[in-house]
């Protein structure tokens, strides 16, 4: 699988020539990932929960590519109204291939920017070739997490938000992936895309380093393969 960090939690996330869009907001720093969304190839929309910076994007990725299917709470398929929709609750997933994404809950909010109810956000876990990726979305720390590796395996790789004031901040995601996730790589997400959510990189580091896990802070556009 190849995950291509586009800002904030938009993630392109390709695997068996599918492409998933996480979270559309590629748009907010575009010039820095030259993202093009007319020549990309959308089979799937990811979607967390229905705040402005995660589906600012959302109709312009379905008007270039309607024949894309959007995933998400019933609540945020039905808001878009897609005719392509897999809408799933949790503990239920979606399939394709030998690729099953999987929803699990986070603690957080969700509204659309117009004040309709989004339902209650939600991370996934990815499972694929005997490996799990968690992509926690928008999240505080929460005891579910220590389930995550019961109920699905060792997880491989956890996409974690860290830049505090709306998530997580550093010193709560690497708790969690030591403590709960016992997860040894994190990409980390959600982090200095505006004032509030600004971080020191040296530190944020430093806090994971303690605590024996590896931390990527990736930079707009770059891509990884796990």
């Amino acid at each position: 699988m190849k995950i291509k960090f586009l800002g904030q939690n938009c993630f392109l996330f390709t695997y068996n020539g599918k492409n998933i869009l996480s979270d559309p907001f590629y748009n907010f720093q575009k010039e820095q990932s030259g993202f093009d969304i007319k020549a990309q190839k959308i089979d799937y929309v990811l979607i967390t929960h229905a705040h402005g910076d995660h589906i600012a994007d959302v109709q312009e990725v379905l008007e270039n590519h309607p024949e894309a299917t959007v995933i998400g709470q019933p609540e945020i398929c039905g808001y878009f109204n897609h005719p392509n929709s897999i809408d799933i609750n949790f503990g239920g997933s979606a399939k394709f291939d030998d690729l099953k994404i999987s929803m699990v809950p986070a603690h957080h909010t969700s509204s659309f920017p117009d004040g309709t109810y989004g339902g209650q956000p939600a991370g996934y876990v990815f499972r694929f070739q005997d490996k799990n990726i968690y992509f926690a979305g928008d999240t505080g720390v929460m005891a579910d997490m220590a389930l995550f590796p019961q109920l699905f395996g060792e997880i491989s790789l956890s996409v974690l938000p860290i830049g505090g004031h709306y998530t997580m901040c550093a010193r709560k995601a690497a708790f969690a992936a030591s403590e709960l996730l016992k997860c040894k790589k994190v990409i980390g997400c959600h982090f200095d895309t505006f004032p509030p959510i600004a971080i020191n990189h040296d530190d944020a580091k430093a806090l994971f380093n303690e605590k024996n896990v590896e931390l990527i802070l990736p930079k707009v556009g770059e891509e990884f393969t796990v």
